[in-house]
């Protein structure tokens, strides 16, 4: 009898076996819980989401033919596996989640971006306290954002970008000691922007297309890269702290209300290659002790603006500099001669202006001889709308525009020979 049952014992345990769950009841139930909430007539023919069949354990049938795809599981406890990934596919599903009970404590990622996922996000999302990737771009999640999502201390990237959440940033990001990475573009976001100095690992910020206003703040991490703050309502001037941050490769604060001196910093930065703070209100360009010879920028925009004086000499001394906008100022003077000898004829060592765009300003005199002789098709040169001697708008650098008349240039102050 005993030998009988050491034979049979293999075939119960292979008939026991799939009445034991492999994925954790509350994972189960979670993953449940959001298919419930979703709109039914938002879930397509062939998309994840639709084959998802609850009554066969998740992670046990994971890439089979009732659950396809939208999960990764992994065996975190002996016999037992978790939900460490959730990234569903872009296929247009639509719910709120705020009635869904978070409860993943071994999630690592979730992406939903690109549906109409709607409604605020849900608080307890706190509990998702390994998440290390939350991605909600592209939704319409709107309200505020939960305070508590500054616990989630593992978050390293976090997209809010392109929805419609409002109010202000919470004060609890603070919290967020591992973000590299933070994404809040195209939203109703208003009120002033909290420092995030004490983010050391912080590497990407865009806050772009909000309605922040107040003075941006003085602290930012030194491990920022990339600042991108267009299209809000910031006034005041740009901290000059903003030089200290050694890693700063972009820096877009286009479309604002920043006024006063363009910081001296920012053209003697060593690692700067992209600055661009058009439709501003600056009205002068301070100028680095370097005299640009130290700058590593690339592309510079400070156009419409309602900055005053000469064009800055020193712009056409920075070495890598190949794309120079200063449209739609106030300047006035004559041309230097060194703008045109670095669109048309560089000394060895600096990279050419491919790009010089010049229009809409008070400038006078005669154009510079290189400028004069340089082919159509060598670089991108506007000097249309000035008050430029003998700029004829068939020579292909004064096309699109009329110089200005005599009567508005003598308004402005400059002598028109």
């Amino acid at each position: 009898m005993a030998s009988l049952l050491l034979l049979l014992f293999p075939l119960l345990m292979a008939l026991l076996l799939p009445l034991q769950a492999k994925t954790h009841w509350e994972d189960t139930q979670v993953l449940k819980q959001l298919k419930n909430a979703l709109d039914p007539t938002s879930i397509p023919s062939g998309s994840c989401l639709e084959s998802w069949d609850f009554s066969l354990d998740p992670c046990d049938n994971l890439f089979g033919h009732k659950f396809t795809c939208g999960f990764r599981c992994d065996d975190v406890v002996s016999g037992v596996s978790r939900v460490t990934d959730l990234t569903l596919d872009h296929a247009g599903y639509s719910a709120s989640i705020s009635s869904v009970f978070w409860n993943l404590p071994f999630l690592q990622s979730l992406d939903f971006s690109n549906n109409f996922f709607y409604g605020p996000i849900p608080d307890s999302f706190s509990n998702l306290t390994r998440l290390r990737s939350l991605t909600l771009s592209s939704n319409s999640f709107s309200g505020e954002v939960p305070p508590s999502i500054g616990s989630l201390s593992a978050l390293e990237e976090l997209y809010l970008n392109g929805n419609g959440f409002n109010g202000s940033v919470p004060a609890s990001f603070v919290g967020l000691v591992s973000l590299k990475r933070l994404e809040l573009q195209s939203n109703g976001f208003t009120g002033a922007f909290p420092d995030l100095g004490v983010l050391k690992n912080l590497y990407y910020l865009d806050g772009s297309d909000n309605g922040f206003s107040g003075v941006l703040p003085a602290g930012f991490p030194a491990s920022l890269v990339q600042l991108s703050m267009r299209n809000n309502s910031f006034e005041g001037m740009i901290p000059s702290s903003i030089g200290d941050l050694g890693n700063l490769q972009v820096v877009d604060l286009s479309h604002n209300r920043f006024s006063g001196s363009v910081p001296a910093a920012l053209f003697e930065h060593p690692s700067l290659e992209q600055l661009t703070l058009s439709f501003n209100q600056f009205s002068a360009v301070e100028t680095p002790n370097s005299s640009g010879g130290r700058s590593s920028l690339i592309a510079v925009d400070l156009s419409d603006n309602e900055i005053t004086g000469f064009l800055p000499p020193f712009l056409a001394l920075m070495p890598k500099l190949s794309a120079l906008s200063l449209e739609n100022n106030n300047f006035n003077g004559m041309i230097p001669v060194l703008y045109a000898f670095k669109t048309a004829k560089p000394e060895p060592g600096m990279s050419p202006l491919v790009r010089l765009l010049l229009g809409g300003n008070y400038l006078f005199g005669p154009i510079p001889e290189p400028l004069r002789l340089m082919k159509p098709d060598s670089a991108t040169v506007t000097l249309a709308g000035n008050c430029l001697f003998r700029c004829p708008t068939f020579l292909f650098f004064c096309q699109g525009g009329e110089q200005k008349s005599s009567a508005e240039c003598r308004s402005a102050g400059p002598v028109i020979p």
